[in-house]
């Protein structure tokens, strides 16, 4: 009986050891607020990474396809029907994350006999009026990382994931200090590209301690995007209607990624 704690103890290091080794060929995702509202931006081969939740709210997510698209639906679900039973404007992203995805994530994290959700998720809402926009990650284990606003800490105007927690931090590190909130659509575009290939270089096996510099990003950008497709969206602060996700077409994103190539 005694050895019960130290068993489970031990069975969930093992499991996050091998979620963690499942998430860590996770591309980047760059989350950056700008004047336009809150862009979205990605770079990848195959599937989508970028998805609308409800009016003011979208979600990027990395892991596994099944997982990513359970809670997708879920998050989708439960958004709906407070919308429906309340109203639209009761439906936030801190509700959404704290008392519905994070639980069930540390449930399915916790019940080391069931399968975990391979997945690592970055959500965001369009602030109303004057309110600050709201990042928040959300880790497989059910753990929450917002972007601020509590105990004295102002709001950061990014939210960024990647498949290593390195990786990731890279990210951040590029963006801390950045002027966002106020950048045009087309300078915050140039800025998540690079954001993002801060976290593709990060991801290396080898990648060194320090931030690479601004020629080894172009660099890199310019190997690797003509051999993907850049997944970008926007949640658009000036949209006539009450759902504000707009993807960017190819129109929008040709002169930016002109620049690299």
């Amino acid at each position: 009986m005694i050895e019960e704690p130290y068993r489970w103890v031990e069975a969930i290091a093992n499991r996050r050891e091998y979620i963690e080794d499942q998430l860590a060929s996770g591309g980047p995702i760059a989350c950056l607020s700008c004047a336009a509202g809150i862009l979205f931006l990605s770079a990848g081969r195959e599937r989508q990474k970028i998805f609308e939740i409800y009016d003011r709210i979208a979600m990027g997510a990395v892991g596994h396809p099944g997982d990513i698209e359970r809670l997708r639906m879920a998050a989708i679900e439960v958004a709906s029907t407070e919308g429906f039973t309340r109203s639209a404007s009761d439906v936030s992203l801190r509700r959404l994350a704290a008392y519905s995805l994070s639980p069930a994530l540390k449930t399915a994290f916790e019940q080391v006999y069931g399968a975990p959700y391979l997945v690592r998720m970055l959500f965001a809402e369009l602030g109303r009026g004057s309110a600050p926009n709201l990042f928040v990650r959300i880790e497989y284990d059910g753990s929450l990382h917002t972007n601020g606003g509590m105990l004295g800490r102002s709001f950061e105007d990014f939210g960024v994931i990647s498949g290593t927690a390195s990786s990731t931090e890279w990210m951040e590190q590029f963006l801390k200090g950045k002027s966002l909130a106020q950048a045009p659509l087309e300078e915050a575009l140039r800025t998540a590209l690079e954001t993002w290939s801060v976290g593709r270089l990060g991801l290396a096996p080898d990648a060194p301690k320090e931030l690479p510099a601004a020629e080894a990003i172009a660099a890199h950008l310019k190997e690797h995007l003509a051999d993907l497709e850049v997944e970008a969206a926007l949640l658009e602060r000036a949209a006539r209607m009450p759902a504000t996700f707009r993807p960017i077409g190819a129109g929008e994103l040709e002169p930016i990624l002109a620049i690299f190539r």
